[in-house]
């Protein structure tokens, strides 16, 4: 799910990509616009994106757009469409991943739908500020989600176009997590410290934390148990959570809101750190699907046709292109949207 450290540079060269290029006008895409979200406990703002519901005007981009990923059109600094509207907060994954225009695939869709998409950036998990320390410090993940909540209620734009009472949380891969701990799961500060023991759970991203001189031994067990819980956020949904196997089972039982929860490959493909299996059977009505002709690298943009090609010759190792079945990625992508379109709409309550 992860990358060689020789490959960090190339890496960081191919992300700089991720936000705007000019792209040619179709039917009224999304909004798109930045914000800063103050966050006390990484000593700097939060580079958030908003995704919206847009009226007509302002300048039509692509955005997500990487050296191996296709991007998606939105509409930079777009009027916002008149009426209230739910507020998705979304946490990416790491790596390639580690953005929040990477999920535009996903996020100008929902805004098109009808929901306000608010999406920070998680410092330290991609780019030249790579780092492995900083990526994993999990409970800062969930923090920042709060962060972001907190800065578009207050913002002068958004506010009065946001139905305070109908928030969820969606999260990817490691975002995935971070979203199930913001309605109160909580890590196993042991488990937690014995991830990256061995190269059994995940090997790639281990192999970075250690040669990165990394001991998730030293970290702070106070500050990894914490609860995250922000009662504000009425829902989450997350895709291939990881790291699924290190939270307290016994924290499960105690979230009280709407979960929805799903994984990508066949059962005895998914990953034991992405397999939400097992926390679908504990969370209280949790819905559980598994989409077998998917991978967990489905949750990325759509390749462009050289991206696998030229990621073996940067020497990133992960199949970032393979989806695991006979589907396009843009099939898959199709399904992924529709599903938690849905799930969203059932669970927050929209006044529009």
């Amino acid at each position: 799910m992860h990358f060689r450290t020789n490959a960090l540079a190339a890496i960081a060269a191919a992300i700089t990509m991720l936000f705007a290029f000019p792209a040619t006008a179709g039917d009224q895409a999304a909004g798109v616009a930045r914000i800063a979200a103050p966050a006390p406990e990484r000593g700097t703002d939060l580079d958030v994106t908003v995704w919206y519901p847009a009226s007509s005007g302002g300048e039509t981009l692509t955005i997500g757009e990487t050296l191996f990923f296709k991007g998606t059109p939105a509409i930079r600094d777009a009027p916002v469409a008149a009426g209230r509207f739910p507020l998705v907060v979304l946490s990416h994954g790491a790596g390639l991943g580690g953005r929040a225009e990477a999920a535009s695939w996903l996020a100008a869709p929902l805004a098109e739908a009808g929901f306000i998409v608010v999406a920070p950036t998680h410092p330290g998990n991609t780019g030249p500020d790579r780092s492995a320390e900083e990526t994993m410090k999990l409970w800062l993940r969930p923090a920042d989600l709060s962060a972001a909540i907190d800065a578009i209620v207050q913002d002068t734009t958004f506010a009065d176009h946001i139905d305070a009472g109908s928030i969820g949380a969606l999260g990817l891969s490691m975002g995935g997590g971070s979203a199930l701990s913001v309605v109160g799961a909580r890590l196993h500060p042991e488990r937690f410290a014995a991830y990256c023991d061995s190269a059994d759970r995940n090997a790639s991203l281990c192999d970075w934390v250690r040669m990165s001189g990394v001991d998730l031994h030293a970290f702070d067990k106070s500050l990894v148990g914490r609860d995250n819980r922000d009662d504000r956020v009425r829902f989450a949904m997350a895709i291939d959570p990881v790291p699924a196997d290190i939270f307290a089972p016994e924290t499960f039982s105690g979230i009280s809101v709407p979960v929805a929860l799903v994984n990508l490959g066949t059962k005895s493909g998914i990953p034991e750190t992405a397999r939400a299996s097992a926390m679908a059977d504990a969370i209280a009505g949790a819905r559980y699907t598994v989409i077998e002709d998917a991978g967990h690298f489905s949750m990325f943009g759509e390749c462009k046709p050289v991206a696998a090609g030229t990621a073996l010759e940067m020497g990133i190792e992960d199949p970032i292109c393979d989806d695991g079945g006979g589907r396009s990625r843009a099939a898959i992508h199709a399904e992924l949207i529709d599903m938690i379109t849905a799930a969203f709409e059932r669970a927050l309550a929209r006044e529009g």
